[in-house]
């Protein structure tokens, strides 16, 4: 108010002033009479108008990203680059965060050898430390509960089915496929459809697990589906397991190796019980040469979720998140699902079209197969790893 007041006072002045110019100077016509002040305030000045558009929202990862760069290295361990695509997906990753190292360490591990080496390198921050793991669903309570891994909530968190991770964040899935029959069809003249045939002497020397029922959670499942064929159910289905792998091996039908694409493609295993992701990867790697068949049984289907956490001694935590995000990132569930997996956040991608439709149709079928709960699992692999050295009595061994 003050202001206009004096704005006013100023303008008199200035006529007064111009008047007495004028009539100094030579005649001229009469000036105009001012104007009175008006009566109210003129209207109080209005905002500018806002932008067309709001500026670029920053990028929330880029904070992250920078700490992880500063750390340098990512170490990741058990992750085969045929086993759902990781091989993809971790390059996917490097081009995306130039900067960060991955180091790889044991892409044949278990499981159970993920948390070992968690445990072995506690006080260590060198390069044979993991920063992440990659395991069996049953594994992630047994890391929490040890200590083993550190709670983080990735940006896409709520999508997560909430049976799929732990409510503070310690483990979470990542994806799921089914069991199958991974079969090298130039070896194998008749494709086996059930556990119950791998029995047949025409299949002497050529049955293999995925892993060493002890360490491996996919081997121990693999055990439990061919006890859930008999028709059994629970623990009593994982005894039923190692019976069958008893007379398989009695036999002479099973093939104690640590089994992978390889030893499928060159027929030293020509019939192996894997994800039936791997096997259809492993199938078009091959480009038909060998062909490999891929046979999810109808008796004993069974489906598995694996879980991703950050070990709580982890040398380079930033870089961990990073890599949690990058998973869980739309690019991260479509590497997985290029790879044949269903990633965990399937359904929110389907609702939302965020999958191909190319990539939905050749994602294998899940119909029909048994979901286990963590705590059904961790019966039946504790069944397993107490009766499978003494009851099939053979050990599993490593390639070297």
């Amino acid at each position: 108010m003050k202001t206009r007041k004096n704005l006013f006072r100023l303008f008199s002045l200035l006529l007064l002033a111009s008047m007495v110019l004028a009539a100094c100077g030579p005649a001229a016509t009469e000036a105009p009479a001012p104007t009175e002040a008006p009566a109210t305030e003129p209207p109080a000045a209005t905002e500018p108008p806002a932008p067309a558009t709001e500026p670029p929202a920053a990028d929330p990862m880029a904070a992250l990203y920078e700490a992880a760069k500063a750390e340098g290295m990512l170490t990741t361990i058990a992750l085969p680059h045929d086993w759902c695509n990781y091989g993809a997906v971790i390059e996917g990753f490097k081009a995306k965060y130039p900067g960060i190292e991955v180091n790889e360490l044991d892409p044949g591990a278990g499981s159970g050898e993920e948390l070992e080496a968690i445990r072995a390198n506690k006080d260590n921050p060198g390069p044979q430390a993991p920063d992440v793991i990659d395991v069996g669903l049953a594994f992630g309570p047994t890391a929490k509960e040890e200590g083993l891994i550190q709670p983080y909530k990735v940006a896409t968190w709520d999508e997560i089915p909430d049976d799929a991770k732990d409510p503070d964040g310690y483990w979470y899935g990542d994806y799921y496929g089914v069991l199958s029959l991974s079969v090298n069809q130039s070896v194998v003249a008749n494709v086996p459809a059930e556990y119950a045939d791998l029995l047949k002497p025409e299949y002497n020397g050529q049955v293999a697990l995925s892993g060493d029922p002890l360490t491996s959670n996919a081997a121990a499942l693999s055990v439990w589906a061919a006890g859930l064929a008999t028709g059994a159910t629970g623990e009593d289905a994982a005894r039923a397991g190692l019976e069958f792998f008893k007379q398989l091996n009695e036999a002479g039908n099973f093939v104690p190796i640590d089994g992978d694409s390889r030893t499928v493609g060159i027929g030293e295993t020509p019939i192996m019980i894997d994800w039936s992701y791997n096997s259809i990867l492993n199938d078009v790697n091959l480009a038909g040469n060998p062909d490999l068949e891929t046979v999810v049984p109808t008796k004993g289907s069974i489906a598995g979720v694996y879980v991703q956490a950050i070990s709580a001694y982890a040398p380079h935590p930033n870089a961990a998140k990073l890599w949690m995000e990058y998973l869980y990132s739309d690019e991260g569930q479509l590497g997985w699902a290029s790879g044949f997996c269903y990633p965990i956040r399937f359904n929110a991608m389907v609702a939302a079209d965020k999958i191909p439709q190319d990539m939905l149709a050749q994602l294998p079928s899940t119909e029909g197969a048994y979901f286990p709960t963590i705590e059904e699992i961790n019966a039946a692999k504790a069944v397993i790893t107490e009766g499978w050295p003494t009851v099939v009595g053979v050990e599993v061994k490593a390639q070297p």
